[in-house]
């Protein structure tokens, strides 16, 4: 099916960025003129979480995330700068279709969430299935919609019926034509008081969370479970167990190593709003454990890759995922003291 609607064009500024949602909040609310950084965005929004879910599985290997559920930093965002957004999904296609075009006829820029494998402007290396990408619509031109990915350098362009397949993706975590948009505007929030509520929101996720999957306690759950791989499922399914996690860790989004830089920069950016030293030491801090994710993301690969010389590399990266584990407490008991210190 087609659409006819008459072109249109948003002014609206396509930015890149590292991880998708981040850069879709941060253009959408640069739309309507607070200009915010992606790394303001994530802590803002409390994107920095883990959690290791051996219940659900994605390709038949349990998921691991670095990031809370889809579309959370956005609405977390909004919420804490005082917006106003509605979120629809739609059992109809074309009705959900409709609706967008509805929108652009406003004025009005929707993000949604969709499925990556088929995406057309993705190089197919990139394809793969995850459907949790967020991309914003700002207009349709000569009956194609003009798309504003923050993982791509410059706006894209898809049809009709490739837009409607990429929002009805199958698999984990269908989209089902999800869309969201800002309704009412805030036009001067409260920066101290956002920054605030999203660090008391993150130490909280990665603190006091009792299951022990999520949060702090959830890498070390997973590194207790990744020393007996090897022996409990075998040189090939245990290769495939670790590829899996750098696949979440530094293919989808930023993940582990790139989301703690990324936390690294929204403190130091609180700490200049604050004038507090303290924040820019914990963001020194974080830097580090970015580093010692990357360097679990190094072996995990050389592993899934069959390329390691180690003897016992499971039982290593168990205890790189453990020392990740310990600083992290660390960092997050230090910073949930802090914050209570903090006057917006």
């Amino acid at each position: 099916m087609t659409n006819n609607t008459k072109d249109i064009k948003l002014d609206f500024e396509h930015n890149m960025s590292a991880h998708c949602e981040n850069g879709v909040t941060s253009n959408l609310i640069k739309f309507y003129g607070i200009s915010l950084s992606e790394a303001m965005i994530f802590g803002i929004g409390s994107g920095l979480f883990f959690s290791y879910m051996p219940f659900i599985k994605l390709n038949g290997i349990p998921v691991s995330s670095f990031r809370p559920l889809p579309g959370m930093i956005f609405k977390r965002t909004a919420k804490r700068l005082g917006f106003k957004v509605i979120t629809k999904r739609y059992s109809d296609k074309d009705k959900s279709m409709n609706e967008l075009d509805l929108l652009l006829k406003k004025g009005i820029p929707a993000g949604m969430v969709v499925g990556v494998f088929n995406l057309v402007y993705f190089p197919p290396a990139y394809r793969f299935h995850f459907n949790a990408h967020n991309i914003v619509v700002y207009g349709k031109q000569n009956n194609k919609y003009i798309i504003s990915d923050p993982v791509m350098e410059t706006p894209e362009e898809l049809t009709y019926s490739e837009l409607q397949k990429v929002r009805y993706a199958k698999g984990t975590y269908k989209p089902k034509g999800k869309m969201y948009h800002i309704s009412e505007i805030n036009e001067n929030p409260n920066i101290k008081e956002a920054i605030i509520k999203g660090i008391k929101h993150t130490c909280s996720d990665m603190l006091t969370i009792p299951i022990p999957i999520f949060g702090v306690k959830g890498i070390s759950y997973l590194a207790n479970r990744v020393k007996n791989w090897e022996k409990k499922l075998g040189t090939r399914r245990a290769a495939q167990y670790m590829a899996q996690i750098v696949r979440m860790q530094e293919e989808i989004g930023t993940g582990g190593a790139g989301f703690r830089f990324l936390y690294a920069a929204f403190l130091q950016e609180a700490s200049e709003i604050f004038q507090n030293k303290e924040l820019s030491n914990l963001s020194e801090k974080m830097t580090i454990i970015g580093d010692k994710w990357r360097e679990f993301a190094i072996l995990a690969g050389r592993i899934s890759k069959k390329r390691t010389e180690i003897k016992e590399p499971y039982i290593e990266a168990s205890k790189i995922l453990k020392e990740i584990a310990k600083m992290e407490y660390s960092i997050f008991k230090e910073l949930s003291e802090l914050v209570k210190t903090l006057k917006n």
